[in-house]
């Protein structure tokens, strides 16, 4: 559920700022007038997102047993991709977010109506997707029935509460900060997601290894245990990985957070000594 809930309160407070500083910019410059667009947007945002995430569950359920295995180890390692992606580009943007929608807002406005309802859309129906996208992919992970639908679901509540907090000024926090810290909690959650998709593509016999066990700590952390469900439900963590899984959750955990927080960087450049007085 905890897992599941950092998705929902990362991903939904992304959506939430948006609508918050399109709702505050159209208020604060006197056209109230051009709120009813942005709703409309918004609305058919979260509708789509909605239909998407129900299409792929029912529609995952009809198909034999390697065919989801097939499609849920795609569309989990694709959800990885699009996940990483959103961290990082948040992280460099965070700052001038702001600066951005206004500016696409404008643009949209002067184009009429229809544009400022697609604008809408597409600023939320980007995160909607690929929050919809990378929950249905973690719930498929952790296998936990209804806990993990939960979980997201107050998540993206408590991101709905605080997006109307910063939009009301009850709530200032270094937004910059807080998506760089949750950015790599959610790296570690999709490492987990992306080593639950290689698993899946081996089991529908796209890729090899199956039965080449890393390791098997199971009896040290039985899956059935309260700390296996809870290391399961946070870090989709296997007590029983394959090689292949294993490699795969190294080679994408290590590099993407030293990268993400700068341990390639520029190194800083060499002073040049004052001359002497």
């Amino acid at each position: 559920m905890f897992g599941n809930y950092l998705i929902g309160l990362r991903e939904g407070l992304e959506a939430s700022l948006v609508v918050c500083i399109l709702i505050a910019y159209l208020v604060k410059t006197g056209r109230r007038d051009k709120l009813p667009p942005v709703w409309i947007g918004v609305a058919s945002a979260v509708v789509l997102s909605m239909a998407f995430g129900a299409v792929l569950q029912f529609g995952s359920s009809q198909l034999t047993f390697e065919a989801q295995e097939a499609l849920g180890g795609s569309l989990s390692i694709i959800s990885v991709g699009l996940v990483t992606w959103m961290v990082f580009w948040m992280r460099r943007t965070a700052r001038h977010l702001k600066t951005e929608l206004h500016g696409k807002l404008d643009a949209a406005i002067a184009m009429g109506t229809t544009a400022l309802v697609v604008t809408c859309f597409l600023a939320v129906g980007r995160e909607g997707l690929e929050t919809a996208l990378f929950i249905w992919s973690a719930v498929q992970a952790t296998n936990d029935g209804y806990n993990p639908l939960i979980g997201a679901a107050l998540g993206l509540f408590t991101s709905v509460v605080l997006g109307w907090l910063f939009y009301r000024g009850a709530l200032k926090i270094n937004l910059a900060k807080f998506f760089t810290w949750t950015g790599a909690m959610l790296v570690v959650v999709a490492a987990g997601v992306l080593a639950y998709g290689v698993h899946d593509l081996q089991e529908a016999g796209w890729l090899p290894g199956l039965h080449s066990v890393a390791f098997d700590i199971s009896s040290t952390i039985p899956k059935d245990s309260w700390y296996g469900t809870l290391l399961k439900g946070v870090f989709n963590f296997q007590p029983d990985p394959t090689v292949l899984q294993l490699v795969v959750w190294l080679l994408y955990l290590v590099p993407t957070l030293a990268v993400f927080f700068g341990l390639f960087g520029s190194k800083a450049k060499p002073v040049a000594a004052k001359p002497a007085a």
